[in-house]
């Protein structure tokens, strides 16, 4: 996860996180991460207004989306989840999805994604016309 973050801020790709945690539990949950979250462009948690409903509703992508500067168009963005209610919320609101799911989880669930990976380590950023990775 880390190189990837790392990669997309060093080149300049705006980055944020959408969760489906509410506020209280995601700062419990990521306060020994605080520098990788620094590197986000914002973050929108599951109990943030703009959220009507969760995921696989696109409510959270979309509010996400808007927080970034300038008018994105969702067939911009990319999301990385590794849950079917994440890729299904990802895909309701036109955005790409690359899921990374937990290996016990049935390949049914995989159909609605745009790509599958067991590893965020065999994601290849030049695929969907991202900068490469320096060892590419």
């Amino acid at each position: 996860v880390l190189r990837l973050i790392h990669h997309l801020h060093a080149n300049g790709i705006p980055i944020c996180v959408a969760t489906g945690s509410h506020k209280r539990h995601f700062a419990l949950k990521t306060q020994n991460h605080q520098e990788m979250f620094a590197l986000m462009h914002h973050i929108v948690m599951g109990d943030d207004q703009e959220v009507k409903t969760g995921k696989p509703s696109p409510y959270i992508f979309l509010a996400a989306m808007r927080r970034f500067e300038g008018n994105v168009d969702p067939s911009k963005c990319l999301v990385f989840e590794d849950a079917p209610s994440g890729v299904g919320a990802a895909k309701n609101a036109g955005m790409y999805a690359v899921m990374v799911p937990n290996p016990r989880l049935d390949v049914s669930y995989h159909k609605e994604a745009d790509q599958v990976l067991s590893s965020l380590l065999d994601f290849i950023p030049a695929e969907w016309g991202l900068p490469p990775f320096k060892e590419e």
